[in-house]
């Protein structure tokens, strides 16, 4: 009886609601769709890894997408497995923006027009169906400003809890959530005079604690990678691309709107106020982060909520500005749609990452069989071998790679001694496989041994070394795994190599002479001894230097990095 009184209700109501039930049932229906036929993006299938093994924190990102990709794979297989809290998610994003908006008189206009402008920005709709860290951030985002908004009205303790558990979702999906915290401050600091608002503070530190915990116990990986590892020297090209590359996330049309009420419109209102900060502060921030290395253009994707709501609201104002919505940012949504309709239909270029991997995974997996392989690189290519095969499969991080989570992990310490199939192309080892038009290298193992969790330690002679000379390093080399590294393995020997970074992130590598012969290294053992390596001439005034151990797969990353001058004979 309750169920048909319920269906009645629904089929009895009209006007701008009905719309809006309508406008979100088509978007999630569309979202689910499109989720189910487009092939993963690599760094789903990553994530997909993160949900395999639920932890309080990731290398690269807080939990709350390794959270979502474990309760999608209760409920679905195959591409739904990551992707249904996502589309989930982004439901409720829309139905928190709309009551963000607060919008007193609606009429089925003004509920178009909320369709048109929440459907216009590119990498919104991107993450109705991909997905990312983003999506968790832009679901606590709108909730945290929407929070934010009633506690301005009202300092009460449910509006203040409401604050906390939305700042803390926000820092759990992603670390950008203090910069959204951060300018929604300096537009108000006056509400650091409150002490609710400080209340709110301390009960997100204490939800945090665990998370914190976990960086702690892993001493900061996420930290380290994110402030320092990911750094480099100024490019114009960074600098250059900053921009266009903003168009390409936001829509041209939706940023420029955006652009223009920023200019114009000097709000009042402390709330608006701080929606204004958002947008501006965001990506300004991050051009100015442009100047040390390559800013990614989805980061500033937070800013899509306090954009939404402003075109939303400054165009029922602003004559030219709805006309602008309407002959400008209505047509380009057509353009958003056929994109997603291609991407569909495998007719966009591979290097965007949305097909062919499944195909390339399956020719590996004729010749791999049940052995685990093993790949070189970045962190890609294991995780779609994981996903699409639902193989064992790890990465072996180089000195000239970054370090990923299966750093973390370790699986390559479960194939010792064991054969795997190494997936790379090692001179003298691997061979072309060709498997249905697909071409690799690989090669198998019957004991594979790898050298990427032993510690070196090593001080140099000092920070200012001559070019020419030869240096006499006393190292140990510490090796915490379960089992016996040989470095006369006969399929994997390793070396010693002196390691020479510049700048520009050129990686110059010079053998190493072992003044006492190092033959194996038993399980929890350290051993001692000295190198000797001549310093080349590198063309540079610094460089950072490291020692590294080679397995010829790859030169692991085992030590710290030490900065030193070059000097010249003059």
């Amino acid at each position: 009886m309750k169920f048909t009184c319920c269906i009645k209700r629904l089929f009895s109501i009209t006007g701008w609601k009905r719309f809006f039930l309508c406008f979100l049932t088509v978007w999630i229906a569309v979202n689910f769709a499109q989720s189910a036929f487009t092939e993963i993006h690599s760094d789903e299938a990553y994530y997909y890894i993160y949900g395999e093994n639920l932890a309080w924190g990731y290398f690269d990102h807080p939990p709350m997408v390794g959270l979502m990709t474990y309760v999608s794979s209760l409920f679905f297989s195959g591409n739904l497995a990551v992707r249904f809290a996502t589309v989930l998610l982004q439901f409720f994003t829309l139905v928190l923006i709309w009551r963000l908006i607060d919008e007193k008189a609606p009429d089925t206009g003004k509920t178009v027009l909320f369709a048109i402008v929440s459907s216009s920005t590119v990498m919104f709709q991107a993450y109705g169906f991909i997905t990312a860290p983003d999506v968790p951030l832009l679901f606590f985002t709108a909730l945290f400003l929407l929070a934010y908004r009633k506690f301005l009205q009202h300092e009460s303790w449910r509006h203040t809890l409401m604050l906390s558990l939305s700042m803390s979702g926000m820092i759990y999906s992603k670390y950008h959530a203090f910069l959204v915290i951060g300018f929604i401050v300096l537009s108000n600091l006056r509400i650091l005079t409150g002490s609710r608002f400080w209340l709110a503070v301390i009960f997100t530190a204490v939800l945090l604690i665990p998370h914190v915990y976990w960086q702690v116990s892993m001493d900061f990986p996420s930290f380290k990678y994110h402030l320092s590892d990911r750094s480099a020297s100024f490019r114009w090209s960074y600098f250059l691309e900053y921009l266009p590359n903003q168009l390409a996330v936001f829509n041209p049309f939706t940023l420029a709107a955006a652009a223009y009420i920023i200019v114009k419109y000097r709000p009042r209102e402390i709330f608006y106020r701080g929606l204004h900060s958002l947008v501006a502060g965001i990506v300004a921030f991050f051009w100015i982060m442009s100047f040390r290395g390559h800013v990614e253009p989805h980061w500033t994707v937070a800013c899509t909520i306090p954009m939404i709501v402003m075109v939303y609201r400054y165009s029922l104002r602003d004559r030219r500005l709805m006309k602008y919505v309407k002959y400008c940012i209505l047509p380009s949504i057509s353009l958003i749609y056929t994109a997603r309709i291609l991407l569909v239909a495998d007719v966009l270029p591979e290097r965007l990452n949305f097909y062919g991997k499944a195909r390339r995974c399956k020719a590996i997996e004729t010749v791999a069989g049940n052995l685990p392989a093993v790949f070189t690189g970045s962190f890609q290519n294991p995780s779609n071998y994981h996903f699409f095969t639902g193989k064992e499969s790890t990465v072996l991080s180089a000195i000239d790679t970054r370090r990923t989570q299966f750093d973390i992990l370790q699986k390559e310490l479960g194939y010792h001694g064991k054969p795997v199939l190494v997936c790379a192309a090692i001179p003298g080892k691997s061979q072309e496989y060709c498997v249905d038009g697909i071409r690799f290298h690989a090669f198998r193992t019957e004991s594979f041994q790898s050298v990427n969790r032993l510690e070196i330690n090593y001080e140099l002679p000092g920070n200012s070394i001559r070019i020419g000379d030869t240096l006499h390093i006393e190292f140990e080399i510490y090796n915490p795994s379960g089992f016996t590294v040989d470095f006369h393995h006969p399929e994997f020997p390793v070396s010693l190599k002196a390691v020479y970074i510049t700048d520009r992130k050129r990686f110059e590598f010079r053998n190493c002479i072992l003044l006492q012969d190092v033959a194996t290294i038993p399980a929890n053992a350290r051993i001692k001894s000295t190198l000797k390596t001549a310093v080349p001439d590198l063309a540079a005034n610094d460089c950072r230097f490291s020692l590294s151990l080679d397995n010829t797969v790859c030169c692991a990353q085992n030590s710290k990095l030490t900065y030193i001058k070059f000097e010249r004979t003059r």
